[in-house]
């Protein structure tokens, strides 16, 4: 097994739990190691553009500034736990999840982390609103935007007064009811609800209120579409990604084996800010069946899903189809962009059946 140093991360990456999409800074979670709602520490998926920073609690300080509040404010890491805490359970996905599928779809290699089916995960994150952090240093009447930064370098992307301001917006500082991993942001990081996992940025050290609209790398060149269809915004190259759009998850290894008679298939489905409203699945060309939806079934949360199949020997094709609450479903094909983002189209997952024993 890879030593820290040499792997980029602090926790131990097991490999009967996660994935190595081979960047040495980013892991993912095998679906088939899923429990339960919540995604266990251990298997929790790691994004890193840099090895994790250890950062020492007693000199760190977060800062608050920036032209649209009327007094910066800084916070030692105790002065964050003497704050009123709240709870939420909440999903993050990396916008570029899936993205060596997209590629096997479009017949090319796209660069940037290969990610598989795993960089997702789902805990209960437990911090400050971060409307509460905000407050006191003043947020000025013509205030727009808010960009917390992160003390690993590139880390900064920033997001509108408004989705800053919501209830579930938090500033984290604890995870599944453990203080945050290094891995996973200690001592502080943001959780943005619903949207891309960049935007919950880790390691915070900084968070600028502003009275314009901020440009940085991560919504100008990178964390962006770009190519056809997706036309230059403002400085940004494309269109810059903030909501996750809906997409689902079947709790089998790519390919799977399974033994012939009554299976139940289980997987996940999330939706970015929206509901799950339903899943349908099907197996060859089978008719698309209803699979029954677990609560809860909360937004900006991954739902649990389940059906029944009669499994007979061969080889087997399985689909599902995720659909929102806002009408949004899961696309037969998703075009093309550059980055190999925000692939959801429904997926043909391969099974193996045995023959009878």
């Amino acid at each position: 097994m890879a030593t820290p140093a040499e792997r980029g991360v602090v926790k131990p990456i097991l490999s009967d739990l996660m994935d190595d999409p081979g960047s040495g800074l980013d892991y993912e979670t095998r679906p088939d190691r899923l429990p339960g709602l919540l995604t266990p520490l251990d298997r929790f998926f790691i994004r890193n553009h840099a090895p994790t920073p250890m950062i020492d609690v007693l000199s760190w300080r977060l800062r608050i500034d920036g032209d649209g509040v009327r007094a910066p404010v800084t916070y030692t890491y105790r002065d964050l736990w003497d704050l009123p805490l709240t709870s939420v359970v909440r999903t993050i996905e990396c916008a570029g999840n899936r993205r060596s599928l997209f590629g096997r779809a479009s017949g090319r290699t796209f660069e940037g982390t290969q990610w598989g089916r795993g960089a997702i995960g789902t805990a209960e994150w437990t911090g400050v609103r971060l409307r509460d952090v905000l407050s006191p240093a003043g947020i000025g009447p013509n205030a727009r935007q808010v960009m917390p930064e992160g003390l690993d370098g590139p880390g900064r992307r920033p997001m509108p007064l408004a989705k800053a301001l919501a209830d579930d917006t938090l500033l984290v500082l604890a995870m599944n009811g453990e203080v945050l991993l290094p891995d996973h942001g200690y001592p502080a990081r943001v959780l943005v609800s619903g949207w891309l996992g960049a935007a919950s940025v880790k390691w915070v050290g900084r968070i600028q209120v502003s009275d314009k609209d901020l440009s940085v790398p991560w919504n100008t060149d990178d964390y962006v579409l770009i190519g056809p269809g997706y036309p230059p915004t403002g400085e940004s190259a494309g269109v810059p990604i903030n909501e996750i759009p809906v997409a689902s998850l079947v709790e089998l290894p790519w390919p799977a084996r399974l033994r012939p008679g009554r299976q139940v298939i289980r997987g996940r489905a999330y939706a970015g800010e929206a509901r799950i409203h339903q899943v349908t699945c099907r197996v060859d060309d089978g008719p698309w069946q209803h699979a029954v939806l677990l609560p809860p079934v909360e937004q900006a949360t991954w739902v649990r899903w389940q059906f029944g199949w009669n499994a007979v020997p061969g080889e087997h094709e399985l689909r599902v189809r995720a659909t929102d609450d806002r009408g949004g479903t899961q696309p037969d094909a998703v075009p093309w962009n550059d980055l190999g983002y925000l692939y959801n189209a429904v997926l043909a997952h391969p099974i193996h059946v045995d023959d009878p024993a």
